[in-house]
């Protein structure tokens, strides 16, 4: 197993990280905490939760698993809904979280799910979430606040930049870097611990695994490669895998205990091998940002991608358009698809010269369709 410094709070975690969000729950608790404990056994020492995960269970059961590790010996990081929102409700999340877990302190502190600006300048407005999480730092309940976003590179640039955190958990994986690696560079620059979930891409590696077999080396599967790309890359500390089975565990470390850290070179072969095998999918290089009518193209091509690479339809689509609202770095936009003026300037700057237009004409339609869907209320 590798490991690495987590930023600068000098706590060494493991490349490859536990994500309490897949336990199996036709098992009891006591059989997902064996899990925890296997993992423990073969290095990782990096537990991820958070409330209501797994029909609410996953603490519970981590706070099973850790009350028979040694103190020391393991790192915890749960999150606070952006719900509890104000400085009361958030302290008292913190001490619902330690009441599950049975530990008298968490060592990784998340503010959760921060997907726009709005998102951001409420929590750590005075007396609102923010405020809860020093005030249980400053009782020893926390030690280090860090937060998880959806944002794409440049949102996460300016959400560090702020000096409230000391690391971040971000979704990147093999297909989608380019979008979010603006981020994990500001993370670096400012040295804060860097943690990526959704190695995987939701399961769209693995059960694509014949189209994405370019990925992989030789004696390896597009999982391994993408596992891989993760937990070698030294700008990134933790590989954030959501296990369900003992083999889930191997198999991410196994290969962390192979790997050869990537360098520069090797991302750039990564990103044109990517490019040049999947000519249709937009690599997230970011060159049409600067979008005239201020639409935020980088995140609507990375919403086209999904339904290219997983053969999504039209009406699958229409569907998914409120929850790629909120979490395709596009939450903050100022301009839709419709607002288009079809002016060349995206496909100009296009790398992989893609039909960005007729996409954005495509989406247009989707999300047309997708206003006559009752809407859920939003968090």
């Amino acid at each position: 197993m590798r490991y690495s410094e987590y930023g600068k709070t000098g706590k060494m975690v493991s490349a490859v990280g536990f994500g309490g969000m897949r336990f199996d729950m036709k098992k009891s608790d006591e059989e997902n905490a064996e899990l925890v404990l296997y993992a423990a056994s073969k290095g990782i020492n990096y537990f991820d939760s958070a409330p209501y995960y797994c029909d609410d269970r996953s603490e519970t059961i981590l706070g099973l698993a850790f009350k028979q590790l040694k103190a020391g010996s393991f790192y915890i990081a749960t999150k606070c809904p952006l719900s509890e929102d104000t400085e009361q409700k958030s302290y008292d999340m913190v001490r619902r979280s330690l009441d599950k877990l049975q530990q008298p302190k968490i060592h990784f502190y998340h503010l959760w799910n921060l997907r726009k600006t709005a998102h951001f300048d409420h929590a750590v407005a005075p007396g609102r979430l923010y405020d809860g999480l020093l005030r249980a730092q400053s009782e020893g309940l926390i030690e280090h606040i860090c937060c998880s976003t959806h944002q794409d590179g440049a949102g996460i640039r300016r959400t560090v930049e702020s000096g409230l955190f000391e690391g971040v958990l971000m979704g990147v994986n093999i297909l989608n870097f380019m979008f979010r690696w603006d981020g994990i560079l500001a993370c670096n620059d400012l040295n804060l611990g860097v943690a990526c979930m959704n190695p995987l891409a939701g399961g769209v590696i693995p059960q694509h695994s014949d189209a994405l077999a370019f990925l992989a080396d030789e004696g390896e599967t597009p999982t391994d490669a993408a596992l891989r790309f993760l937990i070698a890359n030294p700008r990134i500390n933790i590989a954030l895998n959501g296990f369900t089975t003992r083999e889930h565990v191997d198999q991410a470390c196994r290969v962390a205990e192979n790997v050869v850290p990537l360098n520069e070179a090797a991302m750039t072969r990564i990103k044109e091998n990517i490019s040049r095998n999947l000519n249709e999918i937009c690599t997230g290089c970011g060159y049409c940002r600067r979008c005239p009518a201020k639409i935020p193209i980088p995140g609507y091509m990375m919403f086209y991608n999904q339904m290219l690479l997983e053969h999504k339809s039209r009406e699958d689509m229409i569907k998914l358009v409120e929850a790629f609202h909120g979490y395709m770095g596009v939450a903050d936009r100022v301009a839709d698809a419709k607002d288009c003026i079809k002016c060349g300037f995206c496909e100009e700057r296009c790398t992989q010269h893609l039909p960005i237009i007729s996409r954005l004409t495509e989406m247009a339609e989707w999300e047309v369709e997708a206003e006559k869907i009752p809407k859920r209320l939003e968090d």
